[in-house]
């Protein structure tokens, strides 16, 4: 009776944490890194072509004379073309592969720089001083790579007059010089005359 009260009891703990791992990973709490590769005892294919160590090729065997060698090296058996005929798989240490991998994909999204669109409005009656200050502001958005979105929002009888809002655009274009270049001309949509200028190419 003991026994088999022991055995329910076990059989309730492993399907609360199978519930609550399903529960945790699924609202993301935490990461499981699983392996992308197929390795050691995973491999089962029938033959295999195998690349050593040092990158030399060893030829067709099969699976299990390909694990005793990964094994008589103190490596893994890593299937690295599984869509190869047959299969090629290289011996390696995948501890430290995974991670130089990780490592790569980490400094990768640290230098990767994501461009953002900024916008600055101007108006169809801007004066110089303030021209200047936009101007200014523009250039700071663009030197840290940032494409920038000018607009300018007519009103009454502004609409009648989108020639003079294009104007302005152009002399604001002008005053950015070199350090921009026009990704989209000013065009009139509805009631906004809008042009976007990017970083120019170094």
């Amino acid at each position: 009776m003991r026994v088999r009260r022991v055995q329910v009891n076990y059989v309730i703990i492993r399907v609360a944490l199978c519930f609550a791992a399903r529960y945790f990973f699924k609202k993301g709490r935490y990461t499981v890194i699983k392996n992308q590769h197929q390795i050691n005892d995973e491999i089962r294919d029938r033959e295999v072509r195998l690349i050593g160590e040092n990158g030399e090729m060893l030829g067709v065997m099969s699976a299990r004379a390909a694990l005793e060698i990964a094994e008589q090296a103190d490596l893994d058996l890593v299937k690295i073309s599984p869509n190869a005929v047959p299969p090629v798989c290289k011996v390696m240490d995948y501890g430290k592969f995974k991670f130089e991998t990780l490592k790569r994909q980490k400094e990768a999204k640290k230098n990767q720089k994501t461009v953002e669109v900024k916008e600055v409005w101007l108006s169809m009656t801007i004066d110089v001083g303030d021209l200047n200050v936009k101007a200014k502001q523009t250039l700071k958005f663009l030197a840290e790579g940032n494409k920038v979105k000018v607009s300018i929002r007519m009103r009454g009888r502004q609409n009648a007059h989108a020639d003079l809002g294009v104007e302005v655009m152009n002399k604001f274009a002008a005053m950015l010089g070199n350090a921009a270049i026009i990704e989209k001309k000013p065009l009139t949509e509805n009631r906004n005359i809008i042009m976007i200028v990017a970083p120019a190419t170094k």
